[in-house]
């Protein structure tokens, strides 16, 4: 069995926790240890963030992991207003920053502020390695952390919703674009401060959350018949 996957990970789950269930799920069925299934994905997701995830099964298509790993993707983003995080997203200590109620247009400009070609510092709690170590961990364990800047691409910023303190859009991005990143500069721009308090990843490349299977609905069955062939 091999083939690549569409899954819809769900909030709380780890992009592992979904290699892990697919991978017990299909060694359950073909009576193997897990450790002979080969599955694989082709980008994180935040534990909080949910949406689109490209596993890989069989050991023909897990080589191809950096071959989609590179693909553009979209998100739709709800970001909050007035306050900062640790994190970058819900999960960090929160620090209150402005009072400040900005209006549409001030939104919609600082949406379109940050398209095209740019330069972008990762956050510090991610998976970026630094001296052979994960930032985030040396971020949890207090340590200071200078990460470089990066060239990104941002394709589109589209204004969603706004209710203060939220705001919603969707935004399609270049490979490596970190949107707590993102939303953080947005706030800055907008002298309020802000933090990403949701994310739902919808498509990478031409692949789209549309066609993908709720995690827990997943058996042997149903992953046989949803695996789909590269060229």
């Amino acid at each position: 069995m091999e083939g690549i996957l569409l899954v819809d990970k769900p909030k709380n789950w780890t992009s592992f926790d979904v290699v892990n269930y697919v991978r017990a799920t299909l060694a359950r069925s073909l009576e193997l240890k897990p450790r002979n299934i080969k599955v694989g994905h082709t980008g994180t997701l935040d534990p909080l963030a949910t949406g689109l995830l490209i596993l890989l099964i069989g050991k023909k298509y897990t080589r191809r992991a950096s071959e989609l790993s590179h693909l553009d993707k979209t998100y739709e983003v709800t970001m909050h207003l007035g306050l900062t995080s640790s994190t970058g997203d819900d999960e960090g200590e929160k620090l209150p920053v402005s009072n400040h109620v900005p209006d549409i247009t001030d939104i919609n400009k600082a949406l379109n502020h940050f398209t095209g070609n740019l330069q972008q510092v990762p956050p510090a709690f991610s998976a970026i390695k630094v001296d052979g170590q994960r930032a985030y961990k040396l971020a949890r364990a207090g340590q200071p952390i200078e990460l470089q800047s990066r060239s990104i691409t941002i394709h589109q910023n589209l204004f969603k919703h706004y209710a203060y303190p939220l705001i919603q859009f969707s935004s399609s991005v270049s490979s490596g674009t970190y949107i707590r990143s993102l939303v953080e500069d947005i706030g800055k721009e907008l002298k309020t401060g802000a933090y990403m308090s949701e994310l739902r990843r919808t498509s990478i490349g031409d692949f789209s959350l549309k066609k993908a299977a709720a995690v827990q609905n997943l058996s042997a069955d149903l992953i046989a018949a949803r695996l789909q062939l590269l060229d």
